[in-house]
């Protein structure tokens, strides 16, 4: 292939960094705001994909995105007997693989079968201090008793953990008292959700654009971390716009780009459909119907997603490239996830109402060796890496990125040096410890319990 037919923006370059497969509706709990609409089921549901169609899925995955981190995820994931075998599986294939759960379940016993799987670590549930508020949101006496629990249960294991709140009207306000609890309990992120109305969720009331401005302001003042402990809005594109606007030079930033939903990011369903976020059922395609590749590289769906061709003020605003608005709340409230969102309270300064009100920027063109030794990146921070050479390049007025420039631009970046065969230096990586393998942190861990117990 000549280096002329090798634009950055192809359906190539759109490689997918991030997957969630919601592997079951099952669920032991019934949380008020589930996009699942999950709930108790006895026996696996008829639709879901067996263990061989998820293996085969697996290996799909890895394939098209080497290297990517995968979120197995439900309903609850541990309610599926298979779960460990596709978790290993998935490890095996090279993918980073992390469960999200409501955490009832996770006990030592499953706890130490998922680091010996080869699992990164697990995000887990926690939206009030209190048991009752944590407890009738889910519907379920116990549960916050338990997600505590099973935090403990982590660092036991030598499993690294997230807690994951999903904000809305009965406890935005609780938001600072959440996370000094999961900095307490030693979780190594605290990822705050902004909940979109869909599924079951769509009778809860949403927090306001005015306390959704807010709540992002104040993590924005946290710069990224707290005791630690790394601090992310999840779902919620405008942070980078509310961090430049209040200190241009916030670098933990950045690097910021917009939603990556369609971009390098889909959902999985437990039917295999393949949707461009949880929260957004537009349908790319459906597993059993063709591999999860040929969606991904000719879905009409993704490849208009993918356009940035955005409606009303998203597609006029200077932050587009950074934020984009949420296209899932687009979605829901209009019908059209390609439309502004309109819970944005930014105005762009000339704020047209067309689609496509933005002229493409002109993209720089990658030769196969520059491409090749792009491609050695680990798949988690490909879109960082990108993005920096593309800047690198157009600062220095290079239409064309060879192996070269990217070398060039690489002097300036902080990113995790590369082994020869692609994978991260374990030596000297400051990412060291999240590549560090589960089943070897928790050997570790038994040893030096058995060292103190001597």
């Amino acid at each position: 292939m000549s280096a002329n037919a090798m634009p950055t923006h192809t359906q190539d370059a759109h490689q997918p960094y991030l997957i969630s497969w919601n592997v079951t509706r099952r669920c032991n709990l019934s949380c008020a705001h589930c996009y699942m609409d999950a709930g108790a089921r006895s026996a696996p549901s008829d639709d879901e994909l067996t263990t061989e169609e998820g293996l085969r899925l697996l290996d799909d995955i890895a394939d098209v995105g080497p290297g990517a981190m995968l979120v197995l995820t439900g309903g609850e994931p541990l309610l599926r007997p298979d779960i460990f075998d596709l978790a290993e599986h998935a490890a095996q294939r090279g993918l980073l693989v992390v469960l999200g759960t409501n955490a009832y379940l996770l006990g030592d016993a499953a706890a130490q079968q998922l680091a010996d799987a080869g699992v990164r670590g697990v995000g887990i549930s926690l939206d009030s201090t209190r048991a009752t508020g944590h407890d009738d949101f889910r519907d379920r006496p116990g549960s916050w008793r338990r997600a505590l629990e099973a935090m403990d249960v982590c660092r036991r294991r030598g499993l690294e953990f997230q807690v994951q709140m999903s904000v809305t009207t009965q406890n935005v306000d609780e938001v600072p008292s959440v996370l000094d609890l999961a900095r307490d309990k030693g979780a190594k992120a605290f990822n705050v959700f902004f909940l979109v109305c869909t599924g079951r969720g769509q009778g809860i009331t949403d927090i306001s654009p005015q306390e959704y401005e807010r709540t992002l302001s104040s993590l924005v003042e946290l710069g990224g971390s707290h005791g630690g402990m790394m601090v992310r809005a999840r779902c919620a594109p405008y942070v980078a716009r509310i961090a430049r606007q209040s200190d241009p030079g916030l670098s933990v930033y950045e690097d910021q780009v917009a939603c990556i939903a369609a971009t390098h990011y889909c959902r999985i369903t437990p039917d295999g459909a393949v949707t461009p976020c949880p929260y957004l059922p537009a349908v790319a395609g459906a597993i059993r119907e063709q591999p999860f590749g040929e969606i991904w590289r000719g879905s009409e769906l993704l490849a208009e997603m993918r356009s940035g061709n955005l409606g009303g003020k998203c597609g006029a605003c200077e932050y587009g490239a950074t934020c984009g608005g949420c296209r899932a709340r687009a979605f829901a409230m209009t019908g059209d996830y390609m439309a502004e969102d309109s819970w944005c309270l930014h105005q762009p300064p000339q704020a047209s109402h067309g689609v496509g009100d933005r002229e493409p920027a002109r993209e720089p063109v990658w030769t196969e060796e520059a491409r090749d030794r792009f491609a050695r990146a680990p798949g988690f921070v490909r879109k960082m890496v990108m993005r920096k050479i593309e800047q690198y390049a157009r600062e220095h007025d290079h239409h064309l990125i060879t192996a070269e420039v990217v070398d060039g631009a690489k002097g300036g970046m902080r990113v995790p040096p590369m082994s020869p065969k692609g994978g991260l230096s374990r030596s000297s990586s400051p990412l060291d410890r999240a590549t560090t393998s589960s089943r070897l942190r928790a050997r570790r861990a038994r040893e030096a319990r058995q060292g103190e117990d001597g």
